[in-house]
C-alpha cells in the first residue's frame, strides 16, 4: 500500500491499532523494568516512527516530558548512524539531553524494524535510569560533566548481540549497575514487542510498510493544529513565570506571535 491513499475507515482502524501497539510496548517496559521509578511511577515514554524518523503514534502510558522531546530523537540517531547501516537485531542508545530528553538519567533506545527485506519503522522509548554516576541527583552541579555518565549515540545491540564494551562501561560508572543495565535490556525488549505487533498488523492488513499511513497521520495532525491556531486572533501574546532555582528563582519568559495558521515562539528573557 505504499503511496496509496487510505480511506477514512481503514485509516481510523490502523491509527487506533498503532496506538494499541505502542501502549503494549510501554506496558512491556513497565512490567520488565528493574526500578520502581519506571515500574510504579511510569517515568517513561514509548512511540513508533516511520522509516523517515517521523513519530506516528505515542503511548498514553508514561510522561509527556519524555514524549515531546523523543518525537525528534530518531532524526538525531540517524545523523550519527545512517539507516542504511542498520540491520535486524540492532538497537541504538544515547542519554544526550540535547537530543532526546531532559537530563543524563534519561536513556533513549531506538530499534529499527525490518519486514520483507527492508526497513519499515523504528520503535523508541525513554526511561529514567536509577543512577548515572557523577554527583548524583542534585542541583549543585555547575557543569553537565558533574552529572554523570554521558553516552553518545552508539549501538546497544548489533545483530541481536549486546555491545559488551558499552555495558561494561556503564556498569563501571554507576552505583546500581544491576538495575541500570537491566533497564537497558528492558528498553530493548519492549521495542521488540512493539516491532512484533507492528509486523502482525502489516501482515494482517496486507501492507508493504506504514508510509501511506504515516503520511495521512502527519497531514491530518498538521491540518488540525493549523486550524486550531487560525481560530486564535492574530497578535502578540506575552507571559512569564518563575520556578524554584538553587540560588535564586528561575525566570521563564515567552512571547507568541500568531499570524494566520502559524505561531512563532520566542523565549528571549528566560534564565
Amino acid at each position: 500500500m505504499t503511496g496509496a491513499r487510505l480511506d477514512p475507515i481503514l485509516l481510523e482502524v490502523l491509527w487506533n491499532r498503532l496506538i494499541s501497539v505502542v501502549e503494549e510496548q510501554a506496558r512491556a517496559l513497565m512490567r520488565t523494568s528493574f526500578t520502581s521509578v519506571v515500574r510504579e511511577s511510569g517515568d517513561l515514554s514509548a512511540g513508533v516512527f516511520d522509516r523517515r524518523g517521523r513519530m506516528v503514534a505515542q503511548a498514553v502510558t508514561g510522561t509527556p516530558g519524555h514524549i515531546n522531546t523523543m518525537a525528534t530523537s530518531v532524526h538525531h540517531f540517524l545523523r550519527e548512524i545512517p539507516a542504511e547501516t542498520l540491520r535486524p537485531g540492532d538497537a541504538l542508545v544515547t542519554n544526550n539531553p540535547q537530543q532526546t530528553a531532559g537530563h543524563l538519567n534519561d536513556f533513549t533506545v531506538i530499534t529499527p524494524i525490518f519486514h520483507g527485506g527492508g526497513l519499515v519503522a523504528f520503535f523508541g522509548n525513554t526511561c529514567h535510569a536509577l543512577d548515572v554516576g557523577g554527583r548524583g541527583l542534585g542541583a549543585d552541579a555547575r557543569q553537565v560533566y558533574e552529572e554523570g555518565l554521558f553516552v553518545p549515540v552508539t549501538r546497544l545491540f548489533r545483530g541481536g548481540e549486546p555491545n559488551e564494551e558499552l555495558f561494561r562501561l556503564v556498569r563501571a560508572n554507576v552505583r546500581t549497575p544491576f538495575e541500570v543495565v537491566g533497564d537497558l535490556y528492558a528498553q530493548a525488549g519492549s521495542n521488540e514487542v512493539g516491532g512484533e505487533r507492528l509486523i502482525e498488523m502489516i501482515e494482517e492488513f496486507g501492507l508493504e510498510d506504514i508510509e501511506s499511513l504515516s503520511d495521512e497521520i502527519c497531514t491530518r495532525s498538521e491540518r488540525a493544529m493549523r486550524e486550531a491556531i487560525a481560530a486564535l486572533p492574530d497578535g502578540l501574546y506575552e507571559n512569564e513565570a518563575y520556578t524554584d532555582g538553587f540560588d535564586e528563582p528561575i525566570r521563564l519568559a515567552v512571547s507568541i506571535r500568531v499570524e494566520g495558521d502559524e505561531m512563532r515562539l520566542d523565549y528571549d528573557g528566560s534564565a
